[in-house]
């Protein structure tokens, strides 16, 4: 009966601990502001990407020649193009582009980073091959690379995705290296071999974990980076092709217009503006949280 009583107090008091951190996390991201800005930014974009295309009466590649390059009204709130269509969706089905796109290449890069990195702060070999054709592609410019494979790839959404996964999965090793070989340095790791563990388990068992924070840190950056890149392709004619909206191709469209049709410019510049700057914010918060200590000793 005593036994049973202390395996009972002993649920209990892990039970009121995870309680207790569950509570303090809470706490910890309702409190920093750039979190909460960025969180409510995103969720805002969200709403305009899923929401907005079911409330507008309009269709992305609904053309009324009659209304073409109206100012904006009650009719059309954000005005309409050189074909009529209808500005406001186009970039509601625009950011659904965008997110996909930054969901999809986010993914991928950041699985294939873990890998990368994880395997490379591991063999000694595989790290040399490894880092260095990650140096090699990180010593180009991103857009660069991105037109570059374009280019060999063709303009398609999946292609867009492909290539600018290959461009950013770089950065998401070094990360993850990086934070990898410090761990491997832990008296525990050594532990681990001395008992013949598996290299595989030590791997994905001991280190992986440590380096997931700093991974989805990365990650919110990589996004943000993701739906710039994609905007600079489609507005230079090798990224989402025409018909289908991007808020990259509808500036492409706007920028013979732009003492005509300021609108066209105007707010496809300021839809990408406000998500690279959610994401930013939503990435330094979850920076301050993840490592709070960081930022203290920045002050």
């Amino acid at each position: 009966m005593a036994l049973l009583k202390k395996e009972a107090s002993f649920t209990q008091e892990m039970r009121s601990f995870r309680q207790r951190q569950k509570k303090l996390l809470l706490r910890r991201f309702s409190s920093s502001s750039l979190f909460v800005t960025g969180a409510i930014i995103f969720f805002l974009l969200l709403v305009l990407a899923f929401i907005g295309p079911l409330v507008i009466p309009y269709g992305p590649v609904e053309m009324e020649v009659a209304n073409r390059l109206q100012a904006p009204s009650m009719s059309h709130l954000l005005g309409t193009d050189e074909f009529g269509r209808d500005l406001l969706s186009r970039i509601a089905h625009g950011a659904q582009v965008s997110l996909w796109v930054g969901l999809a290449v986010t993914v991928i890069t950041s699985f294939l980073g873990l890998v990368i990195g994880l395997y490379s702060s591991y063999y000694r070999v595989l790290d040399h091959v490894l880092m260095r054709i990650s140096d090699g592609l990180m010593s180009i410019p991103g857009v660069l690379l991105a037109i570059a494979l374009m280019a060999a790839l063709g303009p398609s959404t999946t292609n867009v995705i492909i290539a600018l996964s290959i461009v950013f999965t770089p950065n998401i090793a070094r990360v993850v290296r990086s934070s990898a070989l410090v761990i491997k340095e832990q008296t525990y790791i050594e532990a681990m071999h001395a008992q013949g563990a598996s290299s595989f388990r030590i791997i994905w068992k001991h280190i992986a974990p440590n380096t997931i924070s700093p991974l989805i840190v990365q990650a919110t950056f990589i996004f943000a980076e993701t739906i710039i890149t994609e905007a600079a392709l489609s507005f230079l004619g090798v990224g989402i092709p025409a018909p289908d909206p991007s808020w990259g191709n509808i500036l492409y469209d706007g920028k013979l217009l732009v003492f005509q049709a300021w609108w066209m410019v105007v707010f496809p510049g300021i839809m990408i503006v406000l998500s690279v700057l959610g994401l930013n914010l939503l990435g330094d918060g979850l920076r301050d949280v993840i490592d709070p200590h960081a930022t203290k000793g920045k002050k």
